[in-house]
């Protein structure tokens, strides 16, 4: 099957006027090199689209940032077994902090023998799982880890099984680490948010499923916590041990790194590919990703600037400079292509019989495409940026490096003969 072939049956079937947009985006340009006839699109933006990435990315193919010496994931079986990294001898603690204790009745001990199997959150998965969307994302890096569906138990589910009474204000949480203290990789959130989900946001989850398979161990199984909103040292792998505290602060690993450790995935986009040379006025294709943060995402723009004609008045964040609008491109058709082999008998958070119930998904990745006008010889630098669903223009609301990601992304792109 040809790749642009296998693009659009894992896609939705595409209007016509769909295709006269996107032959028609960029620059306002006329659409003589990007003239679309029924169904057809431009060869250059055609070649681009087939080219991209899987809307969902395979287990195997996420970026791994794992901590660990060694890396956890990477231990032989006989250890893993050892030390409760795998479906048959995973076990929970969910306890009381020793130092500001929280009043619960029935903490899980390993010692008590009333830990959490993973038989036990089986049973209750049968009654209280959910599945939904998210992109999975670094808080320091420039690039999502992989975009996936995770599926798991809420974890108020396991909250409430200890019987708490009183004196609860926050859960602290680790993974496996060696055994050793100095690795030890801890995150934690507000009871509030366990409890409740907030702006209609999915739960918080242990998480076993990726993708409709069993999280392997690299991507932290056999279980591991999985916060919707939140960059991905929140989510942390190898889960073993829950404490329910009432100290007042988080006590984060990332805290210790000039991070904030409560800021929720922002909006931002980033290219994926565009020509660095090209002829003059050939057409340029264009395609990118954006990450839908938690205000959502209305618009994906780009502007080309000639370098030896540069944009005046453009204000801070380049405000006010010619942004044109990008083509953000629709989900991927349920049951066919990537999505096939999930079990259609439990519905995703977010969708409505299969389909997204709006698009893009907030707390996602999505793609998007634009076919630039031919340019004069020159050198350019392209653009891209995201407008949120509250009109805010990349990079606000939160502009700060240690509150995740957000600055404008510049490409260099030379026209010569």
């Amino acid at each position: 099957m040809k790749p642009l072939d296998r693009f659009l049956k894992e896609h939705r079937e595409l209007t016509r006027r769909y295709f006269l947009r996107l032959g028609g985006a960029g620059m306002g340009l006329a659409v003589s090199a990007g003239r679309v006839r029924g169904n057809e699109i431009s060869p250059e933006l055609a070649g681009a689209i087939a080219a991209l990435e899987p809307y969902l990315t395979a287990q195997d193919e996420f970026r791994d940032v794992s901590r660990g010496k060694p890396l956890p994931h990477k231990l032989p079986d006989e250890k893993k077994s050892e030390v409760g990294m795998t479906r048959d001898t995973w076990k929970l603690e969910v306890i009381s902090d020793p130092d500001h204790p929280a009043d619960i009745r029935k903490p899980m001990t390993r010692n008590a023998g009333t830990a959490l199997g993973f038989s036990d959150l089986m049973q209750l998965a049968k009654k209280h799982a959910v599945r939904f969307p998210k992109v999975m994302t670094c808080l320091n890096i420039g690039c999502p880890l992989g975009m996936g569906v995770w599926e798991g138990v809420p974890l108020r589910e396991i909250f409430w099984l200890t019987q708490p009474r009183a004196d609860l204000r926050r859960v602290f949480y680790h993974g496996y680490h060696n055994d050793d203290p100095e690795q030890l990789f801890q995150s934690s959130l507000p009871m509030d948010r366990v409890l409740e989900d907030p702006f209609g946001l999915p739960p918080v989850i242990l998480c076993y499923k990726l993708n409709g398979e069993w999280l392997t161990s690299e991507r932290g199984g056999p279980v591991r916590m999985v916060v919707p909103e939140a960059y991905g040292f929140k989510s942390v792998k190898w889960l073993q041990q829950i404490v329910l505290t009432n100290l007042f602060h988080a006590n984060d690993t990332y805290a210790n790194g000039n991070n904030d450790v409560d800021s929720a995935m922002k909006t931002w986009a980033a290219t994926l590919s565009i020509p660095r040379k090209v002829k003059p006025q050939q057409p340029i294709p264009v395609t990118g990703y954006a990450q839908v943060g938690i205000s959502g995402l209305k618009k994906v723009q780009v502007w080309m600037e000639a370098k030896d004609q540069p944009a005046t008045e453009t204000g801070r964040y380049y405000a006010t400079a010619p942004w044109v609008d990008a083509e953000i491109l629709p989900p991927p058709k349920r049951g066919a292509g990537q999505w096939k082999g999930m079990d259609d008998s439990m519905g995703m958070i977010g969708f409505n019989e299969g389909e997204p119930k709006e698009w893009p998904l907030q707390l996602t990745r999505v793609h998007w495409a634009a076919l630039l006008p031919g340019l004069p010889a020159g050198r350019y630098t392209f653009r891209c940026r995201t407008i949120d669903q509250q009109d805010h223009a990349q990079p606000m609301p939160r502009p700060f490096r240690k509150s995740g990601h957000a600055s404008i992304e510049q490409v260099s792109v030379t026209v010569e003969a």
